[in-house]
């Protein structure tokens, strides 16, 4: 099959799947703490790509697994509690909207720390995307500005953890299969997640003594093995096919199906959201209008 189809045809695969995993985060949180539903997550993704990594670790060089478990500290375990936290204070719709911020903070992290060149029209599409974001904090939930920028915050800290770690993938880990990849980088995650599940939470005992605790897992465990495994799965792969930034657009379209999800489950919605959004999405086409070159990435 033709490079470029696999690669659009990924991009609307995960566009579907993460565009998702936002309601899946609101139901588990129906149940669960952030920190739990963070956890459970990453446990739950960490356990059903442990064959996976325990034929991996003899293939990789010691250099090659420190970096790959720098990704699964900043490209998974961290981004998997901010985004639950978040979701505490802003509504899943919303949270699907701020997500659309990663190609932005991918070209500016790419440009800052990985040698990737850019262009004026580039970095106009960086404002304009910012300022559509601090414009979007403040419509979210129909709350005031200060009361959202403490969660909103945890989104954009998040894609930026994103950011970071789509480059580092492309820059130290190309020669690695996405298989590997994924599943070693959620090895070293998810031993972090299962102490801090294990040892800081009450989500085992909920599970035992609450029954609607297990309504709450099953929407968890679909957004690990399908929206977090499988998906990142085709991400590592389309990164090593494709370019950083090209990888990250796929958070471009995520905010519509977020917002879908968001409006047909009763979430605050106004004419402001769409305008903010439209700013945003002007931005990130700015971004990537023009070619981008990166000798340090090939």
């Amino acid at each position: 099959m033709n490079q470029k189809l696999i690669s659009w045809t990924i991009i609307f695969a995960l566009v579907l799947t993460w565009g998702s995993s936002f309601i899946l985060i609101k139901r588990g949180l129906e149940h669960f703490s952030a920190t739990e539903v963070g956890a459970l997550r990453v446990v739950i993704t960490f356990l059903s790509l442990l064959p996976f990594a325990i034929r991996a670790i003899p293939k990789v060089s010691k250099k090659d697994f420190v970096w790959l478990g720098t990704s699964g500290i900043v490209g998974s375990l961290i981004p998997a509690f901010l985004f639950s936290i978040a979701q505490t204070g802003i509504d899943s719709a919303t949270a699907g909207l701020l997500n659309s911020l990663t190609p932005l903070f991918t070209l500016v992290i790419g440009y800052l720390l990985f040698g990737l060149s850019t262009g004026p029209r580039n970095i106009l599409g960086v404002i304009v995307g910012l300022i559509g974001a601090i414009g979007l904090i403040n419509v979210s939930g129909g709350n005031a500005f200060g009361f959202n920028l403490k969660y909103a915050s945890l989104i954009i800290l998040a894609t930026i953890f994103y950011a970071i770690n789509v480059n580092l993938i492309k820059a130290k880990l190309k020669h690695i299969s996405s298989l590997n990849i994924t599943s070693l980088t959620f090895f070293v995650a998810g031993l972090v997640a299962v102490v801090i599940l294990t040892g800081t939470t009450d989500a085992l005992p909920k599970l035992i003594h609450e029954p609607g605790a297990l309504t709450g897992l099953f929407y968890i465990a679909i957004l690990a093995m399908v929206g977090t495994a499988g998906a990142m799965i085709a991400f590592n792969y389309l990164i090593k096919i494709s370019s950083p930034i090209f990888a990250s657009s796929v958070t471009y379209l995520i905010p519509l199906v977020a917002m879908a999800w968001g409006f047909s489950d009763g979430e605050y919605f106004s004419v402001w959201h769409l305008v903010w959004t439209m700013m945003i999405l002007g931005g990130v086409i700015l971004v990537n209008s023009k070619r981008t070159k990166a000798a340090a990435l090939k």
